[in-house]
């Protein structure tokens, strides 16, 4: 397998279609482990939601450049977020996005940059951050 040194429009769809294929694969799970903050059991599903709501918005407009598939992420997170675990996604989705879209390609540096929106604006999303939940992950992503 080759080494991946940038990311570009092309590789950001195939991230978005990979994560959205392992939110299927565990989905179920996913929903077994929702305890908080109410233990509905809708987390995968929300997430999942949330994530073909991004695809179907990739897959319209402009998404030939970075920018673009940036923007569609941003937008299509955002108006497909469902319940609380696709909110806190969308915002993760979006601090991503943010960064990613002003540059033409992306290496490592700009990954943490992403990251770290990420986690900034998926702890503004919510009122009392909890962890050992999705924001823990984010967190620890962004920090390394």
């Amino acid at each position: 397998m080759a080494v991946l040194e940038t990311l570009d429009a092309a590789h950001l769809r195939e991230v978005v279609v990979g994560y959205r294929d392992a939110l299927r694969t565990h989905q179920e799970k996913l929903n077994r482990l929702n305890v908080y903050p109410v233990p509905d059991g809708d987390t995968g599903t929300n997430m999942a939601l949330t994530i073909e709501s991004v695809l179907s918005e990739v897959g319209e407009g402009e998404t030939e450049t970075l920018e673009g598939v940036a923007r569609a992420l941003s937008h299509g997170s955002l108006m497909g977020a469902r319940g609380n675990s696709g909110v806190i996604l969308s915002q993760i989705l979006r601090g991503v996005a943010s960064v990613l879209g002003e540059h033409p390609a992306v290496d490592a540096r700009v990954i943490t940059e992403g990251l770290l929106a990420a986690k900034e604006g998926a702890y503004r999303a919510v009122q009392e951050p909890v962890e050992g939940t999705i924001l823990t992950v984010c967190r620890q992503a962004a920090d390394g």
